[in-house]
């Protein structure tokens, strides 16, 4: 894990984690209650259907997505973004390599190896 201040985030390249086939993250800032997260997306990728007891919101910084939220599936492209109720189903898959940030209240405790 990343011993950087809480305050501040230095994007520091060596905080990348592989997380799946495909998909890297790196962790914004958090707190108990709040937790932003960047994650990239090589074309094909998918995040799969998955639920979880947090809110969420993703903004789509690039590339392009099929997103999924409860059986509804958008399109979705840079500049576009998307929110997710506590365990609803969700899941994206990467139409077009691209970035998401998520934001998670309260934080994702199993991202950082607890819960």
């Amino acid at each position: 894990m990343n011993k950087q201040s809480p305050q501040f985030v230095i994007a520091d390249p060596s905080t990348i984690e592989q997380v799946d086939d495909g998909i890297k993250r790196q962790f914004l800032g958090y707190g108990p209650d709040l937790m932003a997260v960047k994650v990239w997306f090589d074309e094909g990728a998918e995040g799969y259907q998955h639920h979880h007891h947090h809110t969420q919101v993703s903004y789509v910084e690039s590339g392009e997505f099929e997103a999924t939220i409860d059986g509804e599936t958008k399109i979705l492209r840079a500049g576009d973004s998307f929110y997710v109720a506590p365990n609803k189903s969700h899941g994206a898959v990467c139409k077009k390599a691209g970035v998401l940030i998520d934001i998670f209240s309260p934080l994702r405790e199993d991202f950082l190896g607890g819960e």
